[in-house]
């Protein structure tokens, strides 16, 4: 059985040759993913429409988005220009996720080849986030009453904010964040469970801190996971503080797909953050999510 994994042209955005964001990656990733056989075809998702994004932002901030008049200051927050290009990708990774989300039900496992903009919030965005992906996912299956008890599994090295921010009163929705305790965003929000690492830790310890929580978690009742696998625990990576291998992210993707698979309950993997100073070895971190949830649903086969 082959992993749904979901791609648009579009997840490519114009926003300057010399912008620090690596929006080549998508591209590459994809690319990727097809040479070396993890996917034949890729899913293509719509962009996300209105109804679906008032689930987890205001008509206000979409309209100021999609009509480009958002303010200067929020633009600068973001983090790109608020050109269509920029507006496009952002509808149609939301609409990724989406409809990750729901193959997720019926495959067991299925992927994004974006998504994780977990900085943005309601009513505004963040941190190279303008629409929140998983939030909007995420109610959307409780709204069509698909799941009853969601986690968001964050193991980006920044904390989640927008996610914690949109969900914390919502009983259905469970939030975890293990990030950088002295990275971006300087002021945290309050996530259900929040576990903030020091500065250049290494493998041993970050894994056995994840098999901890994850035990931890284990005894909750949700029967749906979102898994935001940001690479940018990397020791290599830009805008990451700590010190994880190549060889530590396959093992943390592979702790938490085992995890989750082995019990039934669904999983979508959306991208998250990568900033690697190698633009090649940036693409192989982020396809180390793909690799192992295509694994289990071949051997599955």
């Amino acid at each position: 059985m082959e992993l749904p994994i979901i791609n648009h042209k579009d997840y490519f955005a114009k926003i300057g040759d010399d912008h620090r964001f690596p929006i080549n990656k998508f591209g590459s990733l994809a690319d990727y993913l097809l040479r070396k056989k993890i996917v034949k075809k890729f899913y293509i998702p719509y962009p996300c429409s209105d109804e679906t994004l008032k689930r987890a932002h205001s008509e206000s901030y979409i309209n100021q988005i999609k009509n480009k008049t958002l303010g200067k200051k929020a633009i600068k927050k973001i983090g790109f220009p608020l050109v269509d290009s920029v507006i496009q990708r952002s509808l149609v990774a939301t609409g990724g996720t989406v409809l990750a989300s729901k193959l997720a039900i019926n495959f067991g496992i299925a992927c994004n080849t974006a998504g994780g903009s977990h900085h943005a919030n309601y009513d505004s965005g963040a941190g190279y986030c303008v629409f929140n992906d998983v939030a909007v996912a995420a109610q959307y299956l409780l709204d069509k009453g698909l799941v009853k008890r969601i986690l968001i599994l964050d193991l980006d090295v920044h904390q989640g904010n927008g996610n914690s921010e949109i969900f914390k009163d919502n009983e259905n929705v469970f939030t975890f964040s293990m990030h950088s305790k002295s990275n971006y965003p300087l002021k945290k929000s309050i996530s259900d469970l929040d576990v903030e690492l020091s500065d250049n830790m290494e493998d041993n310890e970050y894994l056995q801190i994840l098999k901890n929580y994850l035990a931890k978690l284990n005894q909750e009742n949700f029967d749906y996971v979102f898994y935001i696998a940001g690479v940018d625990i990397h020791f290599n990576d830009r805008l990451g503080k700590l010190k994880i291998s190549d060889q530590g992210i396959r093992a943390r993707d592979e702790i938490v797909t085992e995890n989750f698979f082995s019990k039934g309950i669904p999983l979508c993997g959306v991208l998250g953050g990568g900033y690697n100073k190698d633009f090649k070895k940036l693409v192989e971190l982020h396809a180390s999510l793909h690799k192992n949830c295509a694994k289990y649903l071949y051997d599955k086969k």
